[in-house]
């Protein structure tokens, strides 16, 4: 890497692309990029000094990148068809895969590996933030906003790194882990995979990579070895989290809610951290968080300095992430793109506000996932109180025959749901009297959300002034 002082990337956009963007911009490389729209990421990357343009053109790669001096990294997301990919290649351009970068950055450091097909970005932001807060000469790559930072890169570090280890693409097999985890292993991106059982068979080869089964954590179930992680419920009875294995146990016990957060106690084969806090809803969430306990108090950090951090951390943007909160009208924000992330997200809200009519929002994200777990999608999205549905996110794909938003919404069971396009949701929105909001997809509705907000709290506030005149 040394050798390199421009990097270009093709797709910087991308949340894992940008992390790795912002990291090279850190250690003093220039860097330019290409992505096909425009948004807050990416200009959040020009304001830091780097040049991002938004059409595929030849003009746009500046004349004093050689190969001798440049760095190509792409995604797998780009098509082949890229003119300014091509125009690399003909060229003789060093070229890599993300994921082959992450690789090469990491192989020379300490490397926590967080892999799974959910929790893996909440995990590995909770981790790195524990690591950095506590003094440890680190860098973690997240995949997504860190709350706390405001950035999806967590320290500049050069001894210590921790990794989102993504499954797209068979990409955390390019990796180097010391210790690592796996939270869930549920069947996605079968447009690459094919099956559940090849998917299954990449998470064995990652796992693989940890020899000593001490410094791998694992899911219950999973045809894996590693830690023995259990959770008490608020009844006081022994109820196993999805995370089983080795001779080793973390256990969270006496499980409650002070205050607006979280309370436990964590019992260790060593011993007790009494009191934690930690202010990230769901049960899911308390599951990453104690995964990441876990790692941190075997690699070495006090357990007082796991307390402060559990309690310092405000979570991720998009992973429920509240826009409005108040007595009247809550409004959530969420990543979720699967079936289980989406009952995740239900579970959250129902403990949260047992009583309370709700309402989801979900924008499909690929056609492809929307075809493979059109059932799985139906079920969960049926619990809600009322469903909107917007149309399939195409993201890399193009559409398939007869695979769309009206086939998933004809398998809902709930009276209460429609289809309703962008132009028309604030206007759905606002006739609606439910009182928690979820608004839920990977795609562009992410870009939706802060404008909603905006409306949603003019038209209350507007409405309940016009309330108080009437009365007086």
């Amino acid at each position: 890497m040394n050798e390199f002082k421009n990097i270009f990337f093709i797709g910087i956009g991308g949340i894992g692309m940008s992390a790795l963007a912002r990291y090279f911009h850190s250690v003093g490389k220039i860097v330019y990029g290409y992505d096909k729209t425009s948004t807050k990421l990416t200009r959040e990357l020009e304001s830091l000094g780097m040049s991002v343009h938004y059409t595929d053109d030849l003009d746009n790669i500046p004349s004093n990148l050689v190969p001798e001096n440049t760095l190509v990294v792409i995604t797998p997301a780009i098509p082949k068809s890229h003119s300014e990919w091509n125009y690399f290649l003909d060229n003789g351009f060093e070229i890599k895969k993300r994921s082959e970068v992450l690789g090469l950055i990491t192989k020379d450091t300490y490397c926590f590996a967080v892999a799974g097909t959910h929790g893996k970005t909440t995990t590995t932001a909770i981790l790195g933030h524990i690591l950095h807060q506590s003094g440890v000469d680190v860098t973690a790559f997240v995949g997504g906003i860190v709350e706390n930072y405001h950035s999806n890169l967590i320290g500049n570090g050069k001894t210590v790194t921790v990794v989102e280890a993504d499954e797209f693409d068979r990409s955390f097999l390019k990796l180097y882990p010391d210790m690592a985890c796996v939270t869930s292993m549920d069947a996605d991106h079968l447009d690459i995979y094919g099956d559940s059982s090849h998917i299954e068979e990449a998470f064995i080869d990652f796992a693989n990579k940890i020899q000593d089964k001490n410094k791998l954590f694992v899911a219950k179930g999973l045809p894996l070895d590693g830690v023995q992680i259990e959770v008490s419920d608020n009844q006081g009875t022994s109820k196993t989290l999805p995370f089983l294995g080795g001779e080793r146990i973390f256990k969270a016990e006496n499980v409650r809610i002070e205050n607006g957060a979280y309370v436990f106690d964590v019992h260790t084969t060593e011993d007790t951290i009494k009191d934690i806090r930690f202010h990230l809803f769901g049960k899911h969430n308390l599951s990453n968080a104690l995964m990441a306990l876990s790692m941190a108090k075997t690699y070495g950090i006090s357990d007082e300095n796991i307390r402060k951090a559990l309690e310092s951390f405000k979570g991720i943007e998009r992973r429920f992430s509240y826009k409005i909160k108040t007595d009247n009208l809550v409004l959530i924000d969420d990543y979720a793109h699967h079936p289980t992330e989406i009952n995740a997200v239900y579970k959250a809200v129902k403990e949260l506000y047992p009583t309370r009519k709700n309402l989801v929002i979900f924008q499909p994200h690929l056609f492809s996932r929307t075809r493979d777990f059109l059932e799985g999608f139906a079920e969960s999205l049926s619990q809600f109180d009322e469903v909107i549905l917007l149309d399939i996110y195409p993201a890399r794909e193009l559409p398939i025959e007869g695979i769309t938003s009206g086939l998933l919404l004809e398998k809902i069971n709930n009276p209460n749901k429609k289809i309703v396009s962008k132009q028309e949701l604030e206007k759905e929105v606002l006739t609606s009297n439910a009182q928690i909001i979820a608004m839920v997809g990977a795609g562009d509705i992410g870009e939706m959300v802060v404008p909603l907000a905006e409306d949603l709290q003019i038209h209350k506030f507007t409405n309940s002034q016009s309330s108080k005149e009437t009365k007086s």
